[in-house]
């Protein structure tokens, strides 16, 4: 008796051995994507600790998958290719446009990132309400909301459309056979760490999911011109949740910015391949949304207390806007053995530098005080331009005097106390002489070849102590 029958239909029923040969296991780093073959106690990558999560993947579908032919694409010369410029499809909200660059490029692929309640799917409901049309169907894909919650939203922001779909589903098969049948012109995922492929085993929000659902999205996009924006979860560190790589594959990240408490909200290009990543646009939360903020200068001087001692007014540049900002300081004598520095919108390494200066360059005694700053308004100070303006707060409240409130403050300190050269001083000086300011102290390398301005008088200083004559009396 011949034994290939019996064999055939032992292998036949045995479906465990061949699911086995299916199924291929491995561990992922939750913090940069690492994978690893067995578990370890330390992630041999980033050296986070236990972060390695184990995974299984179906080894059929994903072979299966990579073999689906793409079509043919031959390489070609760089003078060869057809670079016409697309024309950006432009928001409603202005200031949301400034960020982006001008507009929304097609077939880019946008991050947008913030703490919770913070605005970001308010935004992108209300632009999406606003830009959908007959001739450009919007896709809104929900994974956390249902279709109900995200009309009680739309009420709420006073926007209806009929051109505005809404999608409730978190498997990324299924949005984009949508997307192919339907063809809109624009689609949002709310958000990128709830989709997941069945292709892989592991859970929603895992560096694999995140990683391959992005891809699957960043191929339509390229593939069809169609712009897609990802809303992104954040950590409690105000980092960006899932694997890092995903900041790179995506064209544009823009952050969300401010407190749930307060009523103004910064958005911020921290990466933009389209455009600059110093834009920010800078909107307000009220009841019906988030509405734009022209003119935000006006918006963080408008509560400024001009009858006190450690507040000046600085200028610094976001992009190709002006934004001039008060500057908060409070030195007190610490009542502990290490005194305190603590800063809100600025780096604290940045005052610990200045500081230096003062107490070395200037005989201001600040190694035994508790020093605090603060730029109001939420914005954060990242550029050396408002070194001179936060000396000059901090040097007003050690000797508990006025500053001149008509007064702005423009310049770089370095180690030795001179004043360093800022770029853009013109546009600078500009913004503040709208503003109603008569008296701008700059440096003196920036004075060389300056306009003259009708409305405020330029004072040039060579050092930070000359700059301290003129300000604090």
């Amino acid at each position: 008796m011949s034994l290939a029958p019996i064999l055939s239909a032992f292998f036949m029923q045995d479906d465990f051995f061949m699911a086995k040969s299916k199924i291929k296991t491995h561990f992922v780093c939750q913090e940069c994507g690492a994978a690893a073959a067995k578990w370890q106690g330390k992630c041999p990558a980033c050296g986070s600790w236990n972060s390695l999560v184990e995974e299984r993947m179906t080894t059929t579908n994903v072979r299966n998958a990579a073999m689906t032919p793409k079509g043919a694409l031959e390489p070609q010369p760089l003078d060869s290719i057809n670079a016409e410029k697309l024309p950006r499809i432009q928001p409603v909200s202005a200031e949301f446009s400034r960020v982006l660059g001008g507009g929304i490029v097609p077939g880019s692929i946008v991050l947008v990132g913030g703490d919770p309640g913070i605005g970001k799917s308010t935004l992108l409901l209300q632009e999406a309400a606003q830009m959908s049309s007959e001739d450009n169907k919007i896709l809104y894909v929900t994974g956390e909301e249902s279709m109900e919650q995200i009309k009680m939203r739309a009420d709420r922001l006073g926007v209806a459309s009929q051109h505005l779909y809404i999608l409730a589903e978190t498997e990324i098969e299924t949005v984009l056979n949508l997307i192919e049948r339907i063809k809109p012109g624009l689609v949002i995922i709310d958000s990128i760490q709830t989709m997941y492929t069945s292709v892989l085993e592991s859970a929603p929000g895992s560096v694999s999911q995140v990683r391959e659902c992005a891809l699957r999205l960043i191929t339509l996009a390229k593939s069809s011109a169609t712009p897609v924006f990802l809303v992104g979860h954040v950590t409690k560190e105000g980092f960006l949740a899932g694997p890092k790589v995903l900041e790179h594959m995506v064209d544009a990240l823009l952050l969300f910015e401010g407190d749930r408490e307060h009523f103004y909200r910064i958005l911020r290009a921290v990466k933009n391949r389209f455009g600059s990543t110093r834009e920010i646009g800078v909107f307000e939360m009220l009841d019906s949304g988030l509405k734009d903020v022209l003119n935000p200068s006006a918006v963080f001087l408008s509560e400024r207390q001009t009858k006190t001692s450690g507040s000046t007014v600085i200028c610094c540049m976001e992009g190709t806007r002006p934004i001039l900002v008060e500057v908060q300081a409070l030195a007190a004598t610490t009542k502990f053995g290490y005194p305190q520095r603590t800063t809100t919108g600025m780096d604290v390494k940045r005052l610990i530098l200045l500081l230096g200066v003062l107490e070395k360059r200037l005989g201001y005694h600040v190694s035994s005080m508790d020093v605090f700053l603060n730029a109001v308004g939420g914005i954060r100070i990242d550029e050396p331009a408002a070194d001179l303006g936060i000396i000059t707060s901090i040097a007003s409240s050690v000797r508990n005097r006025e500053v001149d409130a008509k007064t702005i403050f423009i310049g770089e300190v370095g180690l030795g106390g001179e004043l360093r050269s800022v770029a853009h001083i013109e546009s600078r000086i500009a913004e503040a002489e709208k503003m109603g300011f008569e008296r701008a102290i700059i440096p003196s390398g920036n004075a060389k070849g300056l306009k003259e301005f009708k409305s405020i008088q330029v004072r040039a200083a060579i050092t930070a102590y000359e700059a301290l004559q003129h300000a604090v009396q």
